[in-house]
């Protein structure tokens, strides 16, 4: 767990602040009228927080939605974003336990070359979508940031907005991913539990759990436009997950405020391998609470949704809380063109295998198509460059 020679340590409380609130939480003793007291507040505490997300307000989970329905009105009207995720490799270095990128797999590894990735840009742009997130294995030797800095000067030609989803790295390295053309970076941190995150992370440098904390804090440092946090549910305890996740982006916030701050919030989904992982269970009432709860305290959030939940479920959460959706997936490599098109790829090694399984396979029109229906306005870009 000790930092390794090449990563940055930075000076920050927002680690300690978040660990002190998570260690003191105890979801049990919350009742029904702590609940009912922070609903009835105009603005949200993290003591409101706290109980909002506890068992205590799953009885009351139509009141949160009817709250968080009215504060995503406010601030987001009927708008929802969509964008794609674009892997360009899954080369990894870390033995993750829970990941189908875990480099002790047999899986196809692939690192796509420039034409390779233009190629995958141009079918994806041509579908309509104007915000790519690039991704990467967590291999820095397989995928090095002057790699990542070539995709994002590319992806710069074809779209909007680029976000990325990378490892973890220095804020001068952020830097140049900014000056390449990179707008934001999420960063899942799996779990705040460093206990068990010491335990689901075996190898490789991914098992330095402050380092990633500290990520989203160093490319803001290095000058990006917007940051994302996440847990993935079902790791550990989601209710302490999600108040950590909520909380390390509320924290940052204040002390970034020129920061734009989004959540995601993923359930964890089968490998594409035979790799089996015993996640303890989240349902989708327990996710529509924790997405509530976020809404009602960071109002001004994006919340994103991935297609690692249905298409029913992805359907009635952007009518409450949710701000942004994922659209055209796939979490392979190099298989874009089978997917937008008929065209047949009759090569195996042309392709990567995937990360996970996805659950909406709903393409971008699709997607377009039913919030049109649903009474929303999808949304396929807002930032205008000048």
């Amino acid at each position: 767990m000790a930092y390794l020679p090449q990563m940055e340590q930075i000076e920050s409380d927002v680690m300690a602040r978040v660990l002190e609130e998570m260690h003191n939480y105890d979801a049990g003793r919350y009742t029904e009228s702590d609940v009912m007291a922070a609903l009835r507040k105009p603005s949200c505490s993290i003591e409101n927080l706290k109980a909002l997300l506890s068992s205590a307000a799953t009885p009351y989970l139509e009141a949160m939605a009817k709250r968080a329905h009215d504060e995503t009105q406010k601030h987001f009207g009927n708008t929802v974003y969509l964008f794609t995720p674009l892997y360009i490799a899954n080369y990894c270095e870390n033995h993750c336990v829970y990941c189908g990128f875990n480099a002790t797999n047999k899986i196809r590894r692939l690192r796509l070359n420039k034409e390779q990735m233009e190629r995958e840009m141009q079918i994806i742009a041509e579908s309509g979508i104007e915000e790519v997130l690039l991704l990467t294995g967590e291999s820095p030797t397989a995928s090095d940031v002057a790699y990542i800095g070539e995709a994002c000067q590319l992806a710069r030609r074809y779209f909007r907005m680029v976000g990325l989803e990378i490892y973890p790295v220095n804020t001068e390295e952020y830097r140049y991913l900014r000056e390449c053309g990179a707008d934001y970076v999420t960063v899942f941190q799996e779990t705040y539990d460093s206990d068990l995150y010491e335990t689901l992370h075996l190898r490789g440098p991914k098992r330095v759990w402050p380092y990633r904390f500290e990520a989203q804090e160093r490319a803001l440092m290095g000058g990006m436009r917007g940051v994302g946090f996440s847990a993935l549910f079902g790791l550990g305890d989601f209710r302490r997950d999600a108040l950590a996740t909520a909380l390390h982006a509320y924290f940052l916030q204040q002390k970034y405020p020129h920061g734009e701050v989004s959540l995601s919030c993923p359930r964890i989904r089968p490998t594409a391998t035979d790799q089996h992982f015993a996640s303890q269970n989240v349902s989708e009432k327990d996710l529509c609470q924790i997405i509530c709860a976020y809404r009602i305290f960071m109002p001004y959030a994006g919340i994103t949704v991935s297609t690692r939940e249905s298409a029913t479920f992805r359907r009635g959460i952007v009518k409450i809380a949710a701000t942004k959706l994922s659209a055209g997936v796939s979490t392979g490599i190099g298989d874009h063109e089978e997917k937008y098109t008929d065209a047949v790829i009759e090569d195996a090694n042309a392709v990567g295998d995937a990360q996970f399984e996805i659950s909406d396979s709903r393409s971008l029109q699709e997607v377009y198509d039913d919030l049109s229906v649903d009474g929303l306005q999808p949304v396929l870009n807002d930032y205008l460059y000048v």
